[in-house]
């Protein structure tokens, strides 16, 4: 188990964040989890230490929300986030997380600015939907950047934001999305032997402030406005691109 005090000094807020997200509230808040723990331990050990207490984060998080998702969203993105997990499987031992992050980030800018832009322009109380094809590329992306670095809350954000969904059909469908996908990345995490004896200890001594953040996120989401919430996850958005943008460059160059 890993002792550093530093270590747990960075990755309980992590946790809780991650679990917060997961709780309902603040859409890609759990992206800055690893770039957090990646301060002090390397990407790939804080994202197998984080995915056990993902896959509890999950279970808590089902039970607040369920019988709230959309079942013809999850029918589009689940098999599509599939494939992007089966990708990071095979291209892991030859893949850059910093280069993956710098490509999410770029997109969630472009994305969250190219919303802002046009709703000024054209002065739209909303934009178009998406149509549900989009949802394939979105999962896909999703699916990939999930199994990096548990990153995949912008690229399916993205898709979701501009689907005809209030907040608790967002939150919900987000959160079994991610459930299932999570659960998914054991099999190969395990195969790829991220689970040896000192992750999995860390994973137990972290793990009992996933479910408080599930719970503190399920609180703000029960007393948030629609309206303020869905500024509050493009604002957030923006500014999880810059932090990945910032660190994929840091990382890379």
């Amino acid at each position: 188990m890993i002792t550093d005090p530093l270590f747990y000094a960075v990755a309980i807020p992590a946790v809780l964040l991650f679990g917060i997200s997961k709780g309902g509230f603040g859409g890609g808040l759990g992206t800055a989890a690893v770039p957090l723990m990646a301060l002090v331990i390397s990407p790939v050990q804080a994202a197998a230490i984080l995915l056990p207490i993902l896959c509890l984060m999950d279970l808590v998080a089902l039970w607040k929300f369920r019988g709230k998702w959309v079942w013809p969203e999850l029918r589009v993105l689940l098999p599509a986030s599939l494939l992007g997990i089966l990708v990071g499987t095979l291209l892991f031992e030859y893949m850059s997380p910093f280069v993956v992050k710098l490509i999410v980030g770029v997109v969630a800018i472009t994305f969250t600015l190219h919303y802002w832009i046009s709703r000024h322009r054209y002065r739209q109380p909303a934009l178009p939907d998406f149509p549900p094809g989009y949802g394939v590329v979105g999962a896909s992306v999703a699916g990939f950047t999930s199994f990096v670095a548990h990153a995949g809350g912008p690229p399916i954000n993205m898709y979701l934001l501009r689907r005809p969904l209030n907040r608790t059909d967002f939150a919900a469908t987000t959160i079994v999305f991610f459930a299932v996908v999570n659960y998914v990345k054991l099999v190969p995490y395990t195969w790829l032997g991220q689970f040896d004896p000192t992750n999995l200890a860390t994973s137990a001594a972290l793990a009992v402030f996933g479910p408080i953040g599930v719970l503190i996120g399920a609180w703000a989401h029960s007393r948030v406005s629609d309206r303020f919430f869905f500024a509050f996850v493009y604002v957030l958005l923006f500014a999880v691109g810059i932090k990945l943008v910032y660190d994929g460059l840091t990382g890379a160059f």
